[in-house]
């Protein structure tokens, strides 16, 4: 594998900038940035105020990190619940907000060392290593697993540990989870719900377009439509009704991670250290911004994620992991927040922003 091709898959830590000119939400509650320190030994979550600037809470997640070249492996749901994987010892930590920052709640276990988070439909989706879970979703209360399945290679076969990338709703009736399989052209697992829970049969795997390689980080759209980073090959793709129908190149090195703010996408770009910024339609995908940002810190990003006007982006390089914060307007136009914040581990990973609910500003 190519230095190039090694970028996304090695560069899974997060860091958490928190600027020192104030970013706020339109809110009179604290928007929070958590990270993951992504411990092999004794993992912890890092929770921050990015309006004041300051670290509220380390906490600890009950579990072992050791997780790599995955998207999402923190995510936080209606600004209520966080979700953090703990790959090593095969659960997912969850917290909830309480007072100005998280409690822990629980540790469920999963079918195999868990990967990416995502929340829909009642429901909350662990992919894994060789599996994807759903558990029932109660208001804020995850409960027990109501179902499982493998995931599957074209061709037959589970992936090998590291394929998975990300796991995602498309609608109330599918998931997708991207498997990177170089120097194979990688895969998407299109999961089959039924009621918001995983049904057991096998997915209907879909690979990715001729000349493309490593389909990674996605976001989707109300439509069902996702767009794709195809990491290797430098390239994003939209994926609809169940298939690749279109291809870009991105203009930039290595683009793994993604996160959507309204209709535009941002793009973490290991190769270039840059974000780019992405337009989605039903038929294509447009680069609006090849360079919306760079980053400082001149680390390789890792995990991207943005919430209520704030954009959150992890960075890794001398050792160190940092996270960069930004604010966006709508037209999507990206203003850095302060200087990036040294989160002191070298392998964070995974970055959730929390903006505040109604519930918490009264």
């Amino acid at each position: 594998m190519s230095g190039l091709k090694r970028l996304c898959s090695a560069a899974a830590l997060l860091v958490l900038v928190t600027g020192a000119a104030s970013v706020r939400a339109a809110h009179g509650a604290a928007t929070l940035a958590v990270i993951m320190t992504n411990d092999p030994v004794s993992n912890q979550i890092k929770v921050y105020d990015v309006g004041a600037n300051v670290l509220l809470q380390t906490l600890s997640t009950h579990g072992t990190g050791g997780v790599g070249g995955n998207a999402r492996g923190v995510k936080q749901y209606n600004g209520e619940i966080v979700a953090v994987v703990n790959n090593g010892s095969s659960t997912v930590a969850l917290y909830k907000r309480h007072g100005k920052g998280l409690k822990f709640d629980k540790l469920v276990i999963t079918t195999s060392a868990p990967v990416s988070v995502d929340f829909g439909n009642d429901h909350m989706y662990v992919a894994g290593a060789t599996t994807v879970d759903s558990f029932v979703l109660h208001g804020n209360n995850v409960e027990w697993m109501d179902g499982t399945t493998w995931l599957a290679l074209i061709g037959g076969g589970l992936p090998p540990n590291g394929s998975t990338a990300q796991v995602g709703v498309i609608d109330d009736r599918s998931l997708i989870v991207t498997l990177k399989t170089d120097p194979d052209p990688g895969s998407v697992d299109i999961v089959p719900l039924l009621d918001g829970a995983v049904t057991g049969a096998a997915p209907t795997v879909v690979s990715a377009p001729a000349g493309t390689l490593t389909p990674f980080g996605f976001s989707v759209y109300p439509d069902g439509s996702a767009v794709i980073t195809l990491a290797h090959s430098n390239q994003d793709g939209l994926f609809r009704d169940g298939a690749f129908s279109f291809v870009i190149g991105a203009g930039q090195a290595a683009p793994c991670w993604m996160t959507r703010a309204g209709k535009y996408l941002f793009t973490a770009n290991t190769g270039s250290k840059t974000i780019s910024r992405l337009i989605g339609t039903g038929n294509h995908v447009f680069v609006d911004s090849p360079v919306a940002a760079s980053i400082a810190t001149g680390g390789g990003p890792s995990d991207i994620d943005a919430d209520e006007g704030v954009l959150g982006v992890i960075d890794r390089g001398a050792g160190q992991s940092h996270l960069s914060l930004f604010t966006y307007n709508k037209f999507g136009e990206l203003t850095a927040s302060g200087a990036p914040i040294n989160l002191g581990v070298a392998n964070a990973n995974g970055v959730a922003i929390m903006a505040p609910t109604d519930r918490d500003e009264n």
